[in-house]
This record gives C-alpha cells, structure tokens and sequence, in this order.
C-alpha cells in the first residue's frame, strides 16, 4: 500500500469517525426533543383530566381538541373495571400490576412506551381522585418514528458523502504534500541509475518536506564532493606512480644490456633501482594510510608525550646531523595510536628533511599542541596554503624525495581525532608546524 493511498485512507476514516459521532449525537438529540414533545402533551393531558375528571373521557375518538389524537382509558378504584371514551367497558388498553398499583394507590404518574396492534404508542398512566383510579392516555408515535427514520437517512446519506468529501480532499493533499518526497525518490532513483550526484531537488519552504530536501542536496553535495576528491585521488596517485615505475621500467631495460655497462654503471642502475622501490614503497604506505583513515580502529586514551619521545629519538637516529631540542609536556587524548604516531613522525621527517646538516628542530608540546619548528628556508606564501594538499609538492621540494603526501596525512589524522594543524614562518627565518588536538 502506498504512502498516498494509507493517508486518504486515514483522512477519510477519522472524518468517518467524527461525522458518524456527530450524526449518532444530532439523532440521539433530536429523537429525545421529538419524544419530549409527546411527553409533555402527555402529561399536559393528563394534568388536565385531573383537573376535570368529570370530562375525563371525551364522547368519540377525536378528544379534546388541543389533544386531539389521544386515546383516553379511565380505571376505577378497584383496579379492575375500566372505561373509555367510546363509553364502552372495553379494555382497548392492556393493564397490568403497574397500572393497578396507581389506581389502587393514587401515588405518582409514569410513561412508558406499549405495543397495541403491532404499533408503538406512548403512554402515560396518571392518578385520579376517588371513586376514580387512575387516568390512562396513549398518543401514535407513527409520526416520531417516521421523523426520525428521516433523520436517520438524512443523516447516513450526510456521512457518506463527508467520508466521500474526505477521500478526494485526503487523496489531493496527500498528493499535493508528497510532491517533494516524490520528486526526491526520482531524484534519488536517476542517480542510482546514471551514477551522477550533480543532480539537485527543489527545496522552499520552511517545512518539513523542504528541511528535508535541503538535507538530501546537502547529502548529493557531499557525495559529489566525496567522488570527486576519489577521482582526483585516483587520478593524482597514478600520475605519482607512474613517475617511478617509468624509471624502473628504464633502469630494467638497460640492465638487460648489462654486458655493455662497466661495473660503476652497473652499480649506478641498481643504487637508481633501490632508490626508486624505496620512494614507490613509501608512495603505497602513504595512499594506504590515506585510504584506510580509522576504519576498524579502536579509540583510547594515549600518551602523546611518549609517542613524541619515542618519534624525537627515531628522528635523531635518521638524521644525524640535526639536532633536534625537546620540550614536551605530559599530553593525554583520546584518539588511535598508530595514526597519531604516524602524524608526528611525518611532522618531524617533514623537519630533518628541510633542516641543514648542524642546524636544529624544536619540538614542543604543551598545553595540547605540538610545535615542530625547523631552521630551513621556511615556507613560500604561495604554499603555504596547499603545503597540506595530497601530492602538493613545491618547486623547491621537487628535488628531494617524497611523495608530496606526508603532511596530508598530518592534516587527515588531525581532523579525524577534532583537532587541527597549520603552517606559518617561524621568527628568525624556518617553519613553524602546529598540530592542536581536540579540546585544546
């Protein structure tokens, strides 16, 4: 069953449900005014036969004339012998103890409805002075019953055609309200056909429906984004392979001469080789790193000092020549160990590689930032803002190995645990890298 068709449904249920409350309350009402009427006749006709009851039993069946219609029965004292206005003894009106008991006793009226020739009748039984009894009179209640069995038709006919009424209004405000979510599910089934995100659905308003349009644009936007930054990284991580296997494909060529190349020669190719596996090695580690992010890793709380100790001492081992100054501060965060080690390596290999053979690297970490600032040439102001891209690779890096994607991972590990990094010069010439951890 589909949306549109269960909320006519709904609509012209609860419209059934409040017109048939309402034709049920209109019926019982105006069936107790019409039943109100008879009995206050009723009891005007019995008040007044009291009052006469010497003219308690009219001559013929027309009555008195305001109660005309009536039928009048008189019960004696006794309880037994009757009398009625056709001046017969017939008992035309049954009694019964009821009857009896206010003719006996004199106490107070009651009404009541009797069946008399398979038609209905009200009744009123009233008490009369002695030698009389009791007073009774009966009035049709053909024309109540006919009334009312109009009402009931008009009023049936007037509930069908609410609940009617109901299903059209219900079916075209639902199909007006669900314009939107229609548009969307065409929208979303296009893309899931043609594989295009660029796609966008109208969303004004201020309601629901349009909150939710702009949610699914913004979601279509963020997937297009996300597709790009996968092509662009497709595309960027080819080119950057390509570079080296080139020259391996080059180097195994002319090594498959080697009978031609002396013994230098020879050694020159396979230093070229080694170096060229080793960058295409850490090209791979690095697109796996950026491809991976935290998937399946666990988040606890981490000593960001001892990983900094651990990281300087490693530094100080591969670059010999630098000296690297520590000034690090007891740091704990909440985050994945593995990625964050690996973020402050790349800052302080990213350091050693720019710092000059005797020159120095502070690395500071207090009051949850880690500063790494070098003594090199420092960062041009056209890079500075793309030294954290993937594959972004200064002029004046382009001499010196690497793949351009160390400090993208600093910036992928910095977002993914809240926290941020930046670059800017450092006073008296150098960089300044900060890494600032969520919280801080």
């Amino acid at each position: 069953m589909t949306l549109r068709l269960r909320l006519t449904l709904v609509a012209a249920t609860v419209v059934a449900a409040v017109v048939a409350i309402a034709s049920l309350f209109v019926y019982f009402v105006m069936r107790h005014d019409l039943r109100k009427q008879v009995d206050d006749a009723l009891i005007a006709h019995a008040g007044f036969v009291q009052h006469h009851p010497d003219d308690a039993l009219p001559q013929g069946p027309g009555g008195f004339g305001q109660f005309t219609g009536d039928f009048v029965q008189v019960v004696f004292g006794d309880g037994s012998s009757v009398r009625n206005q056709y001046g017969t003894n017939a008992r035309v009106l049954p009694l019964d103890a009821r009857v009896q008991n206010v003719a006996k006793t004199r106490k107070t009226y009651f009404l009541r409805d009797v069946t008399i020739n398979k038609a209905r009748w009200r009744e009123i039984v009233a008490p009369l002075p002695p030698p009389l009894g009791a007073v009774m009179i009966v009035r049709p209640l053909a024309d109540v019953d006919h009334e009312l069995k109009r009402l009931r038709l008009i009023l049936l006919l007037v509930t069908l055609g609410g609940i009617g009424a109901a299903a059209i209004a219900g079916a075209l405000v639902s199909r007006a309200t669900l314009a939107p979510v229609r548009r969307l599910t065409a929208a979303a089934e296009r893309i899931a056909k043609t594989g295009d995100p660029s796609e966008r659905v109208e969303a004004s308003g201020g309601g629901e429906l349009a909150r939710l349009g702009t949610a699914f644009n913004t979601m279509l936007a963020a997937l297009e984004e996300s597709i790009e930054t996968q092509r662009r990284f497709v595309a960027d991580a080819s080119h950057e392979l390509r570079t080296p296997l080139t020259s391996l494909q080059t180097n195994i060529e002319v090594l498959k001469q080697q009978e031609r190349l002396g013994p230098e020669q020879r050694a020159q190719l396979f230093a070229d080789l080694e170096r060229e596996a080793h960058e295409m090695r850490n090209l791979i580690t690095g697109l796996l790193e950026l491809a991976r992010g935290d998937a399946n890793l666990e988040r606890t709380e981490v000593q960001v000092d001892e990983i900094v100790e651990s990281a300087v001492d490693r530094a100080r081992a591969r670059f010999p020549n630098v000296h690297f100054n520590a000034h690090i501060e007891p740091t704990v965060v909440e985050g994945i160990p593995e990625r964050l080690e690996r973020a402050v390596w790349n800052l302080l290999e990213n350091a050693g590689k720019w710092t000059a053979s005797g020159s120095s690297v502070d690395v500071t970490l207090s009051a949850g930032e880690l500063r790494v600032r070098d003594h090199g040439p420092g960062i041009a102001a056209e890079d500075r803002e793309h030294v954290f891209d993937r594959f972004y690779r200064s002029a004046a890096a382009r001499s010196l190995p690497g793949s351009g994607l160390g400090l993208a991972i600093v910036r992928e590990v910095a977002e993914a645990h809240g926290g941020s990094v930046s670059a800017e010069d450092a006073p008296g010439g150098g960089a300044l890298l900060r890494l600032r951890f969520a919280g801080s």
